[in-house]
């Protein structure tokens, strides 16, 4: 019989990073959860990705066991990533700060479309460019994109 479920947490926190300090520490003890033992599963899980900040959702259950999924880094930090930044622009609409090609634009959505709500490449393209001009980078080069 399946078990019932308490509650769902959602963190983002760097790969191989997992510690019981803040915020890892209060979200999880205020739903019962061993700190430690999530602690050590996420790191031994992202060991290869260590320092990529990586959202994670984690389904506690009412016996206050708990399973988690790891999903890939944000669109906004692989941007930041490809375009070798490291913040985005205050005024995005009048100063640019870097840029990045379609190239670059397909392998982030090629990588995040598990985790997207589109179907096809060109949405997730479309998505990931979109991000792109609101953090202020530029797209250079000829979209693909169909008009």
């Amino acid at each position: 019989m399946a078990k019932e479920i308490s509650g769902f947490i959602k963190l983002q926190v760097k790969g191989g990073a997992a510690n019981p300090a803040p915020p890892i520490g209060p979200a999880l003890g205020s739903k019962g959860v061993n700190i430690m033992e999530f602690c050590k599963q996420f790191n031994a899980r992202t060991q290869d990705k260590s320092g990529k900040v990586l959202p994670v959702v984690i389904t506690v259950y009412s016996d206050k066991s708990f399973d988690f999924i790891i999903k890939q880094p944000p669109v906004a930090v692989s941007i930041k990533e490809a375009a070798k930044i490291q913040t985005g622009s205050a005024e995005s609409n009048r100063k640019k700060v870097g840029s990045i090609s379609w190239d670059q634009i397909r392998k982030i959505a090629e990588d995040k479309m598990q985790d997207m709500n589109c179907f096809t490449i060109e949405s997730a393209m479309s998505m990931v460019a979109g991000t792109a001009r609101s953090m202020g980078v530029t797209v250079t080069g000829e979209s693909p994109l169909k008009k």
